[in-house]
């Protein structure tokens, strides 16, 4: 795959052209040009918000981060010193592989809105200030939730109800966000349906310039942009530079 996206940013995305990038030894908590924190702030700005009446914490995934920031080490690197500060990563369900990125205080806030007045609310409070800052963990263990933090298994199953934690498996729950469940029903739908675009192109490639300005199915919820940084990043297409753009191919099978 070509990685050469510095054309492809700047004239296709709108995201402002960049100053030549600093070392990768760089504070990654900075947002300067190039960074994972940088493009995160970038891609939470495609964000439909009122698609979920502003519910939901912004989600980005991880795969569109690395459509920014093609290095993926350097990007997974940044991310983890993040992680258990500014940001929180979470299984999204529907790919082992499938994380989606938030901002911490994002997350807390519509937490505590969804369960205000609910009868789990104080496990949740109690989540939020003990757990959350504490532990950067995809997931939790039982004798971790209930000899580490001191939850009852009663507090467990309310924390659940409220859809904070998700069952990974006997003893153990996923961190999950309230309410995610119609946003990875639209991002699945739609990441079929702009795959779907390329593939009926001819010879399955497409210029990204044509694909943005086609109009989107009905089934793509969260817009065509959203969904073009994924494929990219996810390796789902390949970015060929041309004379004309960049084109996106569907990779040989």
């Amino acid at each position: 795959m070509s990685w050469k996206r510095h054309h492809l940013i700047p004239e296709t995305f709108g995201v402002k052209r960049r100053r030549k990038r600093g070392p990768v030894e760089s504070d990654p908590l900075r947002g300067e040009p190039g960074s994972a924190r940088a493009a995160v702030s970038e891609l939470m700005q495609l964000f439909p918000r009122g698609l979920f009446e502003d519910a939901l914490p912004p989600i980005v995934l991880r795969s569109q981060v690395y459509s920014l920031v093609p290095d993926r080490t350097v990007a997974d690197r940044q991310l983890e010193l993040q992680e258990q500060g500014e940001i929180r990563i979470v299984q999204l369900g529907f790919d082992l592989d499938a994380h989606g990125i938030i901002f911490t205080e994002d997350y807390r806030t519509r937490v505590l809105k969804a369960c205000d007045g609910r009868p789990y609310a104080g496990a949740v409070q109690k989540f939020l200030a003990s757990v959350l800052p504490a532990c950067g963990d995809l997931s939790f263990q039982q004798d971790q939730m209930t000899q580490t933090f001191g939850f009852r298994d009663s507090e467990i199953t309310h924390l659940v109800n409220a859809g904070v934690l998700t069952v990974r498996d006997a003893g153990s729950w996923w961190l999950a966000v309230p309410g995610a469940g119609r946003f990875i029903k639209y991002f699945v739908k739609g990441r079929q349906a702009v795959l779907s675009m390329v593939r009926k192109a001819k010879y399955r490639e497409l210029l990204l310039s044509e694909l943005l300005g086609r109009r989107a199915p009905v089934v793509v919820r969260l817009g065509l942009t959203y969904h073009v940084h994924d494929l990219i990043g996810a390796q789902l297409v390949d970015c060929i530079s041309t004379t004309s753009g960049t084109l996106l191919r569907l990779p040989e099978t």
